[in-house]
């Protein structure tokens, strides 16, 4: 075969992935950060952690109720658009946040706070880098750009800590109100192709979401999200509180200390970025893999895992090397999730509507993170710890692991074919 007439490969990297990346880095630095601010603002207006809680978790069910809604706006009246309206929305609810001095007042602008992560996160971001992608590419365009919200959680936690740490958290709110907007000056590099063929251009959203309902495997993937909402979302939240109280002291001296950190808080704040850095490599190998092994074997595996860390971790005690092995652990399994889940129902329903198909599948791993999230507050209050919270986590890891199995991993106009 000659050069002219050897096929050329599409390439991997394209601005579409460039811009989607920017912004769910940034998007997700400011969202892994949240659970800093927890200690802070319950301190200065004396609430029982449950209120502050209570918040976060109502930003992650709005999250995910707002996931759907805006991959519906973005395959209606295009990407772009809704991406400026969810950043919009993130910057409101943040900068009117830095005024609220009542539970109930941060609790109802975290509404607004989550639907600007879903504008600006994954259901309207992964749509777009699918659709652009050719299909040798796909599973590892939807992998790196997973990997550069993981990056976003490397970033966002030490930088709101040095933040706090020069000035009030109120203040710190502003300032990630202004970098979400400043984010969108990459949207002109968001260019998506339309839909190309005849079946996908006549083909309704309420057609293609009528036979995904009427189909067990995606009622099965939907169950299987949830326990990793709930993990991520009481890990998010909870963990540098957690460590900050129930990690055993740092030696000084030791690697930790020669590094800055010194205190079980600075600890904490390192950990979420522990997790993140692990990410990236362990969403960027799940990418690989489900381009060349099953999806589902693979989301099986990674609940299992997760299943088993988190049992080893609460059972063994917690000490600044177990935080920091854990957080390393499940850094690796933590967002590779993704890139499989909208991969598999990209695969299997198509991608005309997938921003509008994975958006709902999503709302179940934000009702698990809104759980995980109150949860962990209620309990703390009640009983002192985060120990019920850890196990709850570990039965639906479990859960998730088993109800993937089942899945049929075949397009469905294929079955429907035959």
């Amino acid at each position: 075969m000659t050069d002219a007439a050897r096929p050329v490969s599409a390439p991997l990297i394209t601005p579409v992935l460039v811009a989607g990346c920017i912004i769910m880095l940034v998007s997700f630095a400011i969202r892994a950060s949240f659970g800093l601010f927890q200690i802070p603002i319950s301190d200065e207006f004396s609430w029982a952690r449950a209120e502050f809680s209570m918040a976060i978790a109502i930003q992650n069910l709005a999250w995910g109720i707002g996931q759907p809604i805006f991959a519906a706006i973005a395959e209606k009246i295009g990407d772009r658009k809704a991406i400026v309206l969810g950043a919009l929305f993130y910057a409101v609810g943040l900068s009117l946040s830095a005024f609220a001095t009542q539970p109930w007042q941060h609790q109802t602008l975290e509404v607004a706070v989550g639907f600007g992560i879903a504008g600006t996160g994954f259901g309207v971001i992964l749509a777009v880098v699918g659709r652009t992608a050719s299909d040798e590419n796909r599973s590892m365009a939807l992998a790196v750009a997973t990997a550069a919200g993981s990056a976003g959680q490397v970033v966002g936690p030490p930088v709101a800590e040095w933040l706090l740490r020069m000035m009030p958290w109120q203040s710190v709110f502003l300032v990630f109100a202004a970098t979400i907007l400043a984010v969108l000056m990459v949207l002109p590099m968001m260019r998506a192709p339309a839909a190309s063929t005849r079946a996908q251009i006549e083909e309704t959203l309420g057609q293609v979401l009528g036979r995904a309902f009427r189909d067990p495997s995606y009622t099965m993937i939907f169950l299987g999200f949830f326990s990793c909402g709930y993990q991520l979302g009481f890990l998010t939240a909870h963990f540098p509180a957690f460590v900050t109280e129930m990690c055993g002291p740092i030696q000084p001296g030791g690697v930790l200390h020669s590094m800055g950190i010194t205190t079980t808080s600075a600890l904490g704040a390192a950990a979420l970025g522990v997790i993140g850095m692990a990410n990236i490599g362990g969403t960027l190998l799940a990418g690989w893999a489900g381009k060349h092994f099953t999806k589902k074997y693979l989301l099986a595996a990674i609940y299992t895992g997760r299943t088993v860390a988190a049992s080893l971790f609460i059972l063994l005690p917690i000490t600044p090397v177990s935080v920091l092995v854990f957080s390393v652990v499940m850094g690796a399994l933590w967002l590779a999730t993704v890139p499989l889940t909208s991969g598999l129902v990209a695969y299997i329903y198509g991608l005309r509507y997938m921003g509008t198909l994975y958006g709902i599948v999503f709302l179940s791993h934000q009702i698990g993170a809104f759980l995980g999230v109150w949860l962990g507050g209620r309990v703390y209050d009640i009983t002192g710890d985060y120990t019920a919270v850890w196990w709850v986590g570990v039965g639906v890891g479990a859960f998730s692991a088993l109800v993937h199995l089942p899945v049929r991993e075949r397009p469905i106009g294929a079955r429907a074919a035959t």
